[in-house]
């Protein structure tokens, strides 16, 4: 572009002031200037825990990449250079012709004169665009930046994540009623099922055999977790109780009593010795895995708690219930920190994603993604036919499952939010068609297999399209206004 026609800008720019000294500027080029990115948008990564940094720089040493960390502490300092480094000397004279008196008013009406800096890349060439006459008594730094042709509207927008599909590759029968909790060994060599039918059944992962079936509880076992530290499985149930199994004996060692009605969900702490359970009472409660002694009763629901998950790093304690919220909790006061209200339906489903500082919730109006530690949303997916929701899981690869009431089945890219794939499971033969509900789910620890418990009485296992390529099946997505 040459510099007669950035001078015939100019003047059009500014009528009424003379620029001769920015006129007679040899101009090589329209400089190109980047705009800052929304750094927020990798909050989620940059104030991780110290917890959650170390498991994910060891999650990526095991694939052989660098950790997100580094790459954005690279992308942040290159953002944070100065414009007068990044801009040739033609734009800092430019826009050293803004006169004193724009500025201080800029600063008046509460725009700093950092938004100077703020130019955005032309794409398309201006030689027939009108510009708008702009008048040099009522200018300011503000109007300067907001005087923006309609070809420099961004919108930006997430590019997913290409995944490969997958499908079904063993069912489990086993169970006479329907399977409604699992857990995976931490050594990921076997995995527990609890049933309608009052038992707990161990299943070795690798070939689908079954070991052992666990017979105790006189109602529907309704939650199941494996501790990572001691050879013990917990599991509650609609019996109001919470049991600690042996699983070198195969025996009941230790019960926990205190709950008035079922029990829906248990989890472990991951570094202390403390396990939480929640149920129909409106309560989690937190309890001593040796003493047996409850340490805080958490209440602030108004219905049903749905499920808990717990983590080592603020907030350590997370619920979901029926009566359409999501709390945080501070485990050490033993109080709600945050309660996150969005929700308008029953918030029945809850995951934690592995590595990242963020975690999803599932309902029947839609699946939210939120971060921590304060409960920032960050977005929505579309569920799967509009189905309520019963179960979502995350790997570390960024899939996440979410399984419906109606059989129907998920699978989204976590960054994005963008559903890669979405099919209805089938019945086994013999159950009506009608039993075709996912009650949970989970991943392996390697995140390679899916497991679900369905309505008909059984357990699929679920893997990867090994042969799928990007080729193959091609990412259908667009980017939309």
């Amino acid at each position: 572009m040459s510099s007669e026609y950035i001078g015939r800008l100019t003047s059009q720019l500014f009528p009424d002031s003379p620029l001769e000294s920015v006129l007679d500027v040899e101009y090589t080029g329209v400089p190109r200037l980047r705009i800052r990115r929304k750094l927020v948008d990798y909050n989620e990564v940059k104030d991780l825990p110290q917890e959650l940094a170390d498991k994910l720089a060891q999650a990526n040493a095991k694939k052989g990449k660098s950790t997100n960390g580094g790459r954005i502490k690279k992308r942040i300092q290159r953002e944070k250079v100065n414009l007068g480094q990044d801009a040739d000397v033609t734009t800092a004279k430019l826009i050293e012709t803004v006169s004193e008196n724009d500025r201080n008013s800029a600063a008046k009406s509460g725009t700093g004169s950092s938004d100077l800096a703020v130019v955005v890349q032309t794409k398309t060439p201006l030689q027939k665009q009108e510009l708008p006459s702009i008048n040099r008594n009522n200018f300011s730094a503000e109007s300067a930046v907001s005087v923006r042709s309609p070809l420099h509207a961004v919108h930006a927008q997430v590019r997913p994540t290409w995944h490969p599909p997958w499908k079904l590759k063993r069912v489990l029968a086993g169970h006479q009623g329907w399977v409604r909790s699992v857990c995976v060994d931490p050594d990921n060599k076997f995995f527990a099922t609890g049933s309608a039918d009052r038992t707990i059944k161990i299943w070795d992962l690798a070939s689908g055999r079954l070991r052992v079936t666990l017979t105790g509880h006189i109602m529907a076992v309704r939650g199941l977790v494996i501790s990572p530290r001691h050879p013990y499985l917990f599991s509650a149930g609609e019996d109001k109780m919470v049991k600690c199994w042996d699983l070198e004996h195969n025996k009941v060692v230790r019960q926990y009593h205190g709950h008035l009605s079922s029990v829906y969900s248990v989890d472990l702490h991951p570094t202390l010795d403390l396990l939480v359970t929640a149920g129909r009472d409106s309560v989690a409660r937190v309890w001593d895995i040796r003493t047996r002694h409850p340490v805080h009763v958490l209440t602030g629901h108004k219905a049903t708690v749905s499920q808990v998950r717990c983590q080592s790093a603020d907030p350590q304690v997370i619920t979901t219930s029926m009566d359409s919220t999501v709390r945080l909790w501070d485990l050490a006061a033993g109080k709600t920190q945050t309660v996150l209200t969005h929700h308008k339906k029953s918030v029945r489903a809850l995951t934690l994603h592995p590595t990242e500082f963020t975690f999803a919730t599932g309902s029947p109006d839609n699946i939210k993604q939120w971060k921590f530690p304060e409960g920032a949303f960050m977005h929505n997916f579309a569920p799967p036919q509009n189905a309520i929701i019963n179960t979502l899981s995350v790997n570390e690869d960024g899939v996440m499952f979410a399984g419906g009431d109606d059989g129907s089945m998920g699978f989204f890219d976590w960054s994005s939010g963008y559903k890669f794939q979405q099919f209805d499971t089938v019945a086994v033969p013999g159950s009506l068609s009608a039993e075709s509900g996912i009650f949970a789910s989970t991943f392996d620890r390697s995140g390679l297999r899916l497991i679900t418990c369905e309505a008909d009485k059984s357990v699929k296992i679920w893997a990867e399209d090994n042969e799928a390529t990007e080729e193959t099946h091609p990412l259908q997505w667009k980017p939309t206004l």
